[in-house]
């Protein structure tokens, strides 16, 4: 069914953006990462001036990139999650798989934290039938997947840890801590649950 709202139909097309100028590619990552900053302390209503500003472009430029408010709003939270995700592949050896799962964790927490402060923003955005928030769950929990089975094959975490369980335990973790202010508080409940991970995990011959 085709969309009646047209700037849904212009966000779409951000999804797989054209392969980019260096130059265009830059500015691109700028205002993303300005966008993000602005939209995360703020009740979505940052003016587009002031990101593009911000990011040391005209505003034509951020037009061209991005042709409308919502279709920055999504893409700046696109770009958290697919930040987030690919952390993965950057948690790898020398790193101990275990080790990866907890430092990919914390970067899930600030990842919340973001997303939270963007929430404002983000309802102008996503419409009662939208598919970004499904989309990007998805992306999460394959994440998490791909961690918690590189764990259990070194043998460092229970085999029976699941995505979907560790995801909602995260969730709290944040909640908790965000309640106090308490950064410290949530690194010691991420310890912990790590530690329950960590029970019962079956070593592997030669680990």
């Amino acid at each position: 069914m085709q969309s009646s709202n047209p700037g849904r139909a212009a966000v779409g097309r951000l999804e797989e953006p054209r392969a980019l100028r260096s130059d265009a590619r830059r500015n691109r990552e700028k205002l993303l990462a300005v966008a993000v900053t602005a939209l995360s302390h703020s009740d979505g209503a940052v003016p587009l001036e002031a990101i593009a500003k911000q990011a040391g472009v005209g505003i034509g430029t951020l037009y061209r990139h991005f042709p409308t408010r919502e279709a920055l709003v999504e893409a700046a939270y696109r770009h958290e999650v697919d930040r987030l995700c690919a952390a993965v592949d950057e948690l790898g050896p020398p790193m101990a798989p275990d080790a990866a799962l907890r430092e990919w964790m914390q970067r899930f927490v600030d990842y919340v934290a973001t997303k939270r402060g963007m929430a404002a923003a983000l309802q102008s955005v996503v419409t009662s039938d939208s598919q970004l928030f499904a989309h990007t769950k998805r992306q999460i929990v394959a994440a998490l997947d791909t961690l918690l089975g590189n764990a259990i094959a070194a043998g460092t975490i229970r085999a029976d840890a699941d995505a979907d369980d560790v995801l909602r335990a995260l969730r709290g973790v944040w909640l908790v801590a965000e309640e106090q202010h308490q950064e410290a508080q949530a690194g010691r409940l991420l310890d912990l649950l790590m530690d329950g991970l960590r029970y019962g995990a079956v070593t592997r011959p030669g680990s």
